[in-house]
């Protein structure tokens, strides 16, 4: 069985661009840390119990660090509550009301997305960045293509990458003259050309930690083919500290979809990766209702593991060398299981993905047996 580990393949080798690191909350962003993985509630945050049971289904789907909206006092009244029945840091994304930041940052929140420019006169500014620095909150400059100031649009006549990288410039400059350096930056756009290359002219220009994502994405197969082909493009050349895949959909979902992303690339490994075949008419069994089987059942693994789908023997037993656990479909009910690349037993149709629900469950324990032994 062929290793994940990237580092044993150097075709695979992803230079991470250097970045210093800054903390939200108890996690990390930017250095040598994992990319972390974000999303956005889009229950109304004064709904305190409506936002936690959402942020618990995030959290089940292995979200780092989650962002709430407060637009309204109601929102940053309820957000104390939120912050401490979160098991991660939570991010309160402020706009227009400078006094929704400070009340942000008194309830605990662990960054404040701001964008100083429409946060008001610079003494509010200020105030912002004081309520930051007093309850040890990062900031997140958060520049959008859809919001950019005026006098760059009058000035460059349409959104452009030097555009957006001005902007963030000019904010990043507001935030170190008031000697405030806890920040990480966002140049979002929904077109992925603007997007990808703003983010390239960021990241040549600044030190901090970048907040990837591409902005209105679409839905869940438009958005995720978007964000994949734009974010994809950013961190195989190795920018990007953290991510957000913006989608219209739940935000669980947008959890699972940068989980993959950053699986694809080798720069996270949570939960199993599974390699399976389009099927056709070839195949033993019904591949794609197993693999959709498989997938929702096993969604609460968390251990790093591979487990291969194959519908025949074209390509099945040579995928199943390279998976911890593999399934080729066989003649007359009986498929072939594999583990650890090597043949090892039959199982039948009507038994198949529950076996393989235990056999994935069994080695996640084993993995994480072994992890603790060597610890």
């Amino acid at each position: 069985m062929t290793s994940d580990n990237p580092s044993l393949r150097p075709w695979r080798d992803i230079d991470r661009r250097k970045s210093r690191q800054i903390m939200v909350g108890d996690v990390p962003v930017g250095g040598d840390a994992p990319i972390t993985v974000q999303t956005m509630t889009n229950t109304l945050t004064s709904d305190a119990k409506a936002t936690i049971d959402q942020i618990r289904r995030c959290e089940e789907a292995g979200v780092d660090i989650i962002r709430v909206s407060c637009p309204d006092v109601e929102s940053t009244a309820a957000l104390k509550q939120i912050v401490r029945a979160s098991n991660v840091p939570i991010v309160a994304d402020i706009h227009f009301h400078y006094k929704r930041g400070i009340e942000a940052a008194e309830a605990g929140a662990a960054c404040l997305r701001i964008n100083p420019g429409n946060i008001g006169s610079s003494a509010r500014v200020r105030e912002v960045i004081d309520a930051a620095k007093s309850n040890g909150c990062a900031i997140r400059i958060g520049v959008n293509a859809g919001s950019l100031e005026k006098d760059l649009l009058e000035k460059y006549g349409e959104p452009c990458p030097e555009a957006l990288v001005e902007s963030a410039l000019d904010h990043i400059k507001i935030l170190q003259d008031h000697d405030f350096h806890e920040f990480k930056v966002a140049v979002k756009a929904s077109d992925v050309f603007l997007a990808v290359a703003a983010y390239s002219q960021l990241a040549d220009a600044v030190d901090c930690p970048l907040h990837l994502g591409i902005t209105e994405a679409g839905g869940l197969i438009g958005g995720t083919v978007k964000s994949s082909i734009g974010m994809g493009n950013l961190l195989w050349a190795g920018i990007g500290d953290t991510i957000r895949v913006s989608l219209s959909a739940e935000p669980e979902e947008e959890v699972r979809v940068g989980y993959e992303m950053l699986k694809a690339l080798g720069l996270r490994t949570r939960g199993v990766r599974v390699v399976s075949c389009p099927s056709c008419a070839r195949q033993g069994f019904d591949v794609i209702r197993t693999v959709q089987k498989l997938e929702e059942r096993l969604q609460h693994i968390r251990t790093p593991l591979s487990l291969s789908v194959l519908g025949c023997v074209v390509n099945g037993p040579g995928e199943a060398r390279e998976t911890d656990i593999g399934i080729t479909g066989g003649g007359k009910g009986k498929h072939m299981v594999y583990l650890s690349g090597v043949t090892d037993h039959h199982v039948a149709d009507e038994d198949m993905v529950d076996h393989i629900v235990k056999l994935v469950e069994a080695k996640a324990a084993e993995i994480e047996a072994g992890v603790s032994e060597a610890a």
